[in-house]
C-alpha cells in the first residue's frame, strides 16, 4: 500500500483527536460533566452535531442551544482545564505513531498538525508526547475561518509547509474530516478509532486509504 499512498506525497497532515492520539472517547465525557454542572442532560446526537466544528465554533453552538450562564471565553477555560488533565494522563498515542513519525521524518517528508482543538491543548500534548521534533506546522480552528469539512485548515497548512495540495497526504478518523481533506485536493487516509466505529463504511467510501493503525504502513 505504502508504495501507491505516497507516490507524489511531499507532506502528512494529520488530525489530532482520534487519529494522532486515542481521545475521542473523552469528549463526550466532558460534554457530560460540563453540561452536568448545569443540570443539563446529554441531548442525543450532540456529537455528531459539532464534529468536525472547531474550539471556538463548538463553544459558540453550547451557547447558542443550551441555558449557559458562562461566557464563550469561560466555557472554552473551563474545557481547556478538564480536557488537559486527560490528554496528560489518560491520552495515548495511536498505535504505531512514533514509528510512523520517525520514518516520515527519515524519508524528508514533510509533517504538519490540523486540528479542531485548541492551541493550548494541542501544543500541550506535542509536548507530553514529544512530537514538537517531527511537527513543521501546528495549526487549530481558531487560525482559520471555518471548521471541517471546509478545506480551510488543510489548506493553510499545506501553504504553511510550503506544498500543494496534491502533494499532501492527510489522515483523519471522522467523515468530517476526511470531507475536509478531500475538499482541500488532497489524497485522504481514514484511520479506524472505536469513537467513529458506526461510519466505518462511509470512512472507507470518502477516503482514498483506510488503515487499523500505523504499523507496517511503510513495509
Amino acid at each position: 500500500m505504502s508504495k501507491e499512498m505516497f507516490r507524489n506525497i511531499d507532506a502528512v497532515i494529520f488530525d489530532m483527536d482520534g487519529t494522532l492520539v486515542d481521545s475521542m472517547w473523552m469528549w463526550r465525557a466532558i460534554d457530560i460533566e460540563y453540561l452536568g454542572r448545569f443540570r443539563i442532560p446529554l441531548p442525543e446526537g450532540l456529537q455528531s452535531r459539532i464534529e468536525g466544528m472547531s474550539f471556538h465554533e463548538t463553544a459558540v453552538y453550547f451557547k447558542e442551544h443550551f441555558p449557559i450562564p458562562d461566557s464563550l471565553e469561560e466555557i472554552k477555560d473551563q474545557w481547556n482545564r478538564m480536557a488537559w488533565d486527560k490528554y496528560a494522563n489518560e491520552v495515548p498515542l495511536k498505535p504505531g505513531i512514533p514509528e510512523f513519525l520517525a520514518e516520515c521524518t527519515n524519508r524528508g517528508i514533510l509533517l504538519g498538525i490540523a486540528t479542531s482543538n485548541s492551541r493550548e491543548l494541542v501544543e500541550n500534548i506535542a509536548s507530553v508526547h514529544d512530537l514538537r521534533a517531527h511537527f513543521s506546522c501546528i495549526m487549530t480552528g481558531s487560525d482559520v475561518e471555518r471548521g471541517k469539512p471546509a478545506p480551510d485548515i488543510y489548506l493553510a497548512v499545506a501553504r504553511e509547509l510550503g506544498v500543494k495540495p496534491d502533494r499532501c497526504l492527510v489522515f483523519e478518523d471522522i467523515v468530517p474530516g476526511i470531507q475536509a481533506g478531500k475538499n482541500a485536493g488532497m489524497k485522504v487516509c481514514a484511520v479506524e478509532d472505536a469513537y467513529s466505529a458506526g461510519q466505518s463504511d462511509r470512512k472507507r467510501k470518502l477516503a482514498d486509504y483506510y488503515i487499523p493503525d500505523y504499523y507496517g504502513i511503510f513495509d
